[in-house]
Parts: C-alpha cells; sequence; structure tokens
C-alpha cells in the first residue's frame, strides 16, 4: 500500500494544480536552518580553562517566522544561506574572533546576541521579506560544545 512507486506522471501546473493553490494557509510559519564553523577564542577577566586561547566547532540555528507567500514559501533556505554567508560566518569561520567581532568578550552568551542581531539587520533591510512575509527571528541558538548553547529570542532582544 505504501511501497516504493516510481512516478510515472509529474503533476503540472495549470493542468494538475492551479496557482491559486500553491498557497495552502495564510498562517504564521517557522523554518529553522543551522550552521557550523570553527574559531579559536579566549576570554577575558575569567578563572578558567577558557582564559587560554582555544576553539570550538560552533553550531548555530536559527527560527525565523513568517507568512507564506502566494507559492506557499515564506523565505528559501538558500536566502538564510545568503545571509549567513556574507553577513555573519565572514567574521567567524576559521577566525581569532576576539578580532574579528565587536569589541566584547566572546562568551556564548555575547556572540549570539550579535548573531542575532546580524540576522534581523538582514532580514529587516529586504524590503519583501519584511513587508510581504513578515519575517522576523524568533530566536538564535549558539551551541559552544554539543551539549551546552547560549539563546537569543525575538521577545527577549525587543522586550529589552
Amino acid at each position: 500500500m505504501y511501497g516504493f512507486k516510481i512516478v510515472e506522471n509529474l503533476e503540472k501546473i495549470n493542468e494538475d494544480i492551479h496557482k491559486d493553490q500553491l498557497k495552502y494557509h495564510s498562517k504564521r510559519v517557522l523554518v529553522s536552518k543551522e550552521f557550523t564553523f570553527d574559531a579559536a577564542h579566549h576570554l577575558h577577566c575569567y578563572e578558567g580553562k577558557c582564559k587560554n586561547l582555544h576553539g570550538h566547532t560552533y553550531k548555530v540555528i536559527f527560527g525565523i517566522s513568517g507568512y507564506v507567500d502566494s507559492v506557499g514559501l515564506m523565505i528559501d533556505f538558500g536566502d538564510i544561506k545568503q545571509i549567513w554567508k556574507d553577513e555573519i560566518e565572514i567574521h567567524l569561520d576559521h577566525r581569532y574572533i576576539n578580532e574579528t567581532l565587536p569589541p566584547m568578550n566572546t562568551t556564548a552568551e555575547n556572540m549570539v546576541v550579535w548573531i542575532y542581531e546580524k540576522m534581523a539587520d538582514a532580514i529587516f533591510s529586504n524590503e519583501s521579506l519584511r513587508k510581504d512575509q513578515g519575517a522576523r527571528v524568533e530566536f538564535v541558538r549558539l551551541f559552544e560544545t554539543p551539549t551546552s548553547y547560549a539563546e537569543a529570542r525575538r521577545e527577549w532582544m525587543e522586550g529589552e
């Protein structure tokens, strides 16, 4: 009943499905995309191993919400990737982040807010995402290790 089947007739637009059927709903949805980067840093005014230069393989998870367009997309995953590559990753991947980030202690707590702000600014500057889809960053989660992360959420960023 649910076994393997070779599709013989691909669905055709304006024959099997019409353009007004592509948008299934008008609800806000959240999409998520994750990335990794490797970076070196050290912490100031900290007594522990992290005061020494060391590195991490970080993982970043973005949660972006908005409304779908006429074809059922809120944001293309490729657009999120492009923002990441052009606006954020260039400051982080294989870098000594004490040097490439704004003056701050490079804690996960500080970095996640900076990453949130960079993604939010990039989405806000894209007029069609902002106006037509109501796109906004809901959260950014930055894993410093597989079991330790810091998170920035929209309600915290806008509420303070």
